[in-house]
């Protein structure tokens, strides 16, 4: 796929420079011949042939600039993929509410927008009712993990889904959760690249906040 991506940049570069190359040739053909048959009477002034030549200078440098935006976007995203690849078999963090119990006990992450004096952890069952309730008392702001233990509250691989309640006296604190999962596989989707995950499955590459 790298192959055919190179490919594809060199053939895109050479097409736009001979693009660029023609359209300044034609201009240039036609501004002669303008000139040739220009009225003897009333010829064209200094500033009338600057200003064509200055036209036709600034189309052909967006049109270098333009090659060379897409050589460099092409060049980006094969290094995405590269590095995509080296995340198979790592654990990864994404925005996730789904947890499940491993080694009898949740492990888990969330993100504060604001520090809050009360922070509630809920862990909700497989149905949807709230099984476990923490006060996880005051939490400063940005990534914080969390581990919950299951105990007899939730079998062995069991998954679950927790929520947070973030709250500085009556006004709210917007918090994001995070799920933990391990990465099985990698591949390219709709122009995009897509990580497998063994227990969320696909998830963009883009959503990955943290390699652990």
């Amino acid at each position: 796929m790298i192959t055919a991506l190179n490919g594809t940049s060199t053939g895109t570069s050479s097409t736009a420079t001979k693009n660029a190359q023609d359209t300044q040739d034609r201009f240039l053909k036609l501004l002669v011949a303008q000139m040739n048959n220009q009225d003897p009477l009333n010829p064209m002034d200094n500033a009338q042939v600057t200003s064509q030549m200055a036209q036709i200078q600034q189309v052909t440098s967006l049109s270098t600039l333009d090659t060379s935006i897409k050589g460099l976007g092409g060049q980006l995203g094969q290094m995405q993929a590269l590095q995509s690849i080296t995340l198979v078999g790592r654990e990864v963090s994404v925005p996730s509410d789904k947890v499940r119990v491993v080694n009898g006990k949740v492990e888990a992450s969330f993100e504060l927008e604001a520090a809050a004096k009360n922070v509630k952890l809920e862990i909700l069952g497989p149905a949807g009712n709230v099984i476990d309730t923490k006060e996880l008392g005051a939490q400063g702001t940005g990534r914080q993990t969390l581990t919950w233990n299951a105990g007899t509250l939730a079998a062995e691989g069991v998954d679950l889904k927790y929520r947070l309640t973030a709250t500085n006296g009556t006004a709210a604190v917007k918090s994001v959760t995070y799920a933990h999962d391990t990465v099985d596989a990698v591949y390219s989707e709709n122009g995009g690249l897509k990580l497998n995950l063994a227990r969320l499955g696909p998830v963009d590459y883009a959503a990955v906040s943290s390699v652990n």
